[in-house]
This record gives C-alpha cells, sequence and structure tokens, in this order.
C-alpha cells in the first residue's frame, strides 16, 4: 500500500517543473555538474521558525536567507540525527548515526562532550572533509567543532587544513561549579589564540575568516564548513555592536540577524570573486530551538522543542543554493537528512565512497537537481534520544514508542501522519495498526544493527580515547 498523500506529490512535483521551466535551462539538472567549491553553514541551537522562509510570522529579519531560498531549494523535511549538538555534529561530519560512531552518549560527558574530555570523534572515522580533501580541495572549519578538544580529535587531525573557532559550546566556561573549565578558548589550527574570546565577536570574526579562506582559494575547489556558535547554548545569546538591541526579539533575534548577515556577506563575496556559479552553498542548523520561554527562539509550526525528539527537537531547516545547477525557487518536501552530506559532497567531488563500514546516509543529489520522479532514499529514520530510540519516520508515518518517565516524548503508542497532521494531534495507532506492524519491524531491525541502550549494536564503532587529556590554555 502506497502511504504517500498523493496531493502533496503532485504538488511538490508541479513546483518543480515550473521552476525548471522558468530557468530555461532544464538540461542543465539532467547532466553531470562539475566539482563545485562546497560552503556548508551550520547554526547552533536556531529553530525551526526562526528565519521566514520557514515561519512567515518569525520574530527577526533574515531577508539574505530568505532570498537564498528563493535563489535555490528548500528542504522542508531534514533531520538532524540528534537533538543535541555533539551527536548531531558527528552525524552530519560522518554520515553516521551518533550511536554508531560512537557518540551518542559518553562517559562521563553524558549529552554532549564537555571540555577537557578523554572522549571525542574517533580518527579513524571518515569525515566530509577527508573525503574532499582526497580530491585536492582546500578545506577549512571554521567555527564551532564540539567533537572533542585534545589534539587528537581537533579539525585539522580530521581533514581540515585549517581551523578557527571554539572547541565546545559557548556555554562552557569557568564557574563556581566548573572550576577545572579553562576560560572559553579561541584556536587556530592547535593553538589558542585568544582566551576569553570575546563571544560577541565570533559570528563577526567567523565571517570575515571565511571570506578571507575564499579568497585565498578562488581557483578552487575549496570546501568550508562553517559551524557557528549563534545562537548559541546561553540564556542571553552573543552579537556584536552593530546589531546588539536592534531586532525585536531581544538577544536572540539580534544573534539570528547578524546570522542572516553573514551568509548576505558570504553570498556577496562570491559574486564579488565571480565564484557564484561554481559554488554550492548549504544552510541548515544542529537541532531544534530550546523551549521560547527559555531563550526566544521558535520552531512554529512544529510541535516540541530541542533536546527532544519531537519534530521541533529534530528538524531542521535546509537551502541548498547553487545557481544554474539547482533550480530557482523550489521545494522539496521529502525526507531527507543531514546524515546525507557526507555521501551527496562526496559524489559531486567525485570521491568513492568508503566501502568498508555502514554509512546511514544517502546521496540525494537526485532531489537536489530536481531530477524528474525523485524521491527520498531514506526508508526509515530513527530518532535516538540518546542512546534510546523513542520514534521513527517512514514516508509520511511517525511512530511514538511508549516512553517512562519526563524525557519520553508518549506515554502510549502514537501514529502520526506528518503530511497531513504536522503538528502531530491525531494519533491513528489504532485506526492504522498495518502501519504500526510495519514500523515495529523497521525498529527491530535497528535494534540489532545499531542496538539501544545496553544492547550493542552488530555495526557499531568505538568513540575516539585519548588519556590524560589537558585544557587548551594560552601558552
Amino acid at each position: 500500500m502506497n502511504d504517500r498523500n498523493p496531493t502533496a506529490v503532485a504538488v511538490s512535483v508541479v513546483m518543480i517543473m515550473c521552476a525548471v521551466w522558468r530557468s530555461g535551462t532544464p538540461a542543465a539538472f539532467g547532466s553531470e555538474p562539475s566539482r563545485p567549491n562546497v560552503i556548508l553553514i551550520l547554526c547552533d541551537n536556531l529553530g525551526y521558525g526562526d528565519v521566514g522562509c520557514f515561519n512567515p510570522e518569525a520574530k527577526q529579519r533574515t531577508p539574505r536567507i530568505d532570498r537564498m531560498a528563493t535563489e535555490g531549494m528548500k528542504f522542508t523535511d531534514c533531520y538532524a540525527a540528534a537533538a543535541v549538538c555533539t551527536p548531531s555534529r558527528a552525524a552530519l561530519m560522518t554520515g553516521c548515526y551518533p550511536r554508531r560512531v560512537g557518540l551518542d552518549n559518553t562517559d562521563p560527558d553524558g549529552l554532549v562532550l564537555r571540555p577537557v574530555s578523554q572522549n571525542g570523534l574517533n580518527p579513524k572515522e571518515i569525515t566530509i572533509a577527508e573525503l574532499l580533501k582526497g580530491q585536492g580541495y582546500a578545506t577549512a572549519c571554521i567555527g564551532k567543532w564540539h567533537l572533542g578538544d585534545q589534539t587528537p580529535f581537533l579539525p585539522t587531525q580530521q581533514g581540515f587544513d585549517y581551523y578557527l573557532g571554539i572547541p565546545y559550546s559557548d556555554d562552557m566556561v569557568a564557574g563556581k561549579n566548573r572550576p577545572e573549565w579553562p576560560p572559553l578558548p579561541l584556536m587556530e589550527n592547535e593553538k589558542v589564540i585568544d582566551a576569553p574570546v570575546d563571544r560577541n565577536l565570533l559570528t563577526k570574526r567567523y565571517t570575515e575568516q571565511t571570506i578571507r579562506f575564499i579568497e585565498e582559494h578562488r581557483e578552487g575547489p575549496f570546501f568550508i564548513y562553517l559551524p557557528h556558535a549563534m545562537p548559541g547554548s546561553t540564556a542571553s545569546p552573543f552579537a556584536s555592536e552593530a546589531f546588539r538591541g536592534k531586532s525585536a526579539n531581544g538577544p536572540w533575534g539580534d544573534s539570528v540577524e547578524e546570522l542572516d548577515w553573514s551568509t548576505g556577506e558570504i553570498l556577496d563575496a562570491l559574486k564579488r570573486l565571480d565564484l557564484d556559479e561554481n559554488t554550492l552553498v548549504i544552510w541548515t542548523n544542529d537541532n531544534g530551538a530550546p523551549a521560547p520561554d527559555r531563550r526566544g527562539g521558535s520552531n512554529l509550526p512544529l510541535k516540541g522543542n530541542a533536546y527532544s525528539v519531537a519534530e521541533g527537537g529534530m528538524r531542521v531547516p535546509l537551502i541548498a543554493r547553487w545557481p544554474g545547477r539547482i533550480p530557482a525557487g523550489t521545494v522539496c518536501r521529502e525526507v531527507v537528512t543531514l546524515m546525507d552530506m557526507l555521501p551527496t559532497l562526496g559524489r559531486l567531488a567525485g570521491a568513492d565512497l568508503p566501502t568498508d563500514r555502514v554509512i546511514d546516509g544517502h546521496d540525494i543529489r537526485p532531489l537536489m537537481f530536481a531530477e524528474p520522479g525523485a524521491t527520498s532514499p531514506t526508508g526509515a529514520f530513527f530518532y535516538y534520544y540518546v542512546n534510546q530510540i523513542q520514534a521513527v519516520r517512514s514516508g509520511p508515518w511517525k511512530l511514538y514508542l511508549p516512553q517512562s518517565g519526563k524525557k519520553g516524548e508518549a506515554g502510549t503508542l502514537q501514529l502520526y501522519n506528518l503530511v497531513d497532521d504536522l503538528r502531530e494531534t491525531k494519533n491513528l495507532a489504532g485506526a492504522r495498526a498495518d502501519v504500526v506492524t510495519r514500523l515495529e519491524r523497521l525498529l527491530d531491525r535497528a535494534r540489532v544493527d545499531l542496538g539501544e541502550t545496553d544492547r550493542k549494536g552488530a555495526n557499531v564503532r568505538p568513540v575516539g580515547r585519548f588519556e590524560n587529556p589537558r585544557p587548551r590554555v594560552m601558552e
């Protein structure tokens, strides 16, 4: 039985065909693309509803991000593989579920890696940067890393030629409860160059360095991973003086508006340097925003907030822009994930994907280039909360498993059709037992493959370990 909503599919196809017709170059999308420069922009804790192109009622102004959506493709059903930053970023970099690479829950860190931890992304994992560097790309990570602050785990050891940024979250600073933590360090490559760094200037500094790297490597190809630190994890997000107090949504809005400025500056630099039509820019986020009453972010029109498996916790905005290759003004409503970035970018660069390990992501070039009849390659997406599967999505259907305790999303089995019922208001578990049975079989397979809680999966790999970790401090 086909569970797809035929009306939604028809509308999506019509929108894509109209956009290709308007572009006047339909043949371009069927041909093999040349190797593009790639800029992957990742915001931190931004909400699905914090930008106008995903939520017309967003409280802050995001004209450049909105314009980017009109010049490219907007993905409405994109998922991070976790509802919190370390595991989400590990999945993005490796194309794998966090549990597969050992970063779903690390002892003694917990949900995310902490400063001076012995844990990190295993150097044996293959990152996007390593794939592209192998194809001759100059590679840079500029921003928040959060996959380990010890030398073997730093970006320069994971395929990046250059690194500028903070090694973990902006709120991980020394204090009464954490006197052993060092002042928040800004690192260049493997050296601390500023501590404590002025967090108000991070977005500005990252943007300027990104443009500088573009200018220095304009002959290409280059790959820039720009994981912003903002809106961030502190109760009151940071922004430079030009943006503080300027939005209609307090410090959160100020921070988001500076991120919008940053996106515009990068896009303008590409045009100025005549690189626009040979550069793929991807703009997205690591997980949903925390509850609005805590900081000011919004996940509307989705249900729920960050740090949960609700749609608002794990569905993230995604925009892809490549003039002349990605048809402008299009919307993709197929399920994709941030794990798809590694296989997609790797194939665009002409790299062979790893065959000695399981990769969970998929090549979504057919969707990105609006190929006729292209559908999601994701048969099932599993929502892990830390090390426990709490839900699964397949096609339009999302099944929540019964959970105990306040962290559970559901006290009973719950089934929703996310195409017809985005806010998850009508539980169809009783009416669609056939769908429940099918999704439960998918969950059983995931428990064998990936495992859950204390059950080890058949295809999981170890986290990176480094004995005797030391604080990152000025030398």
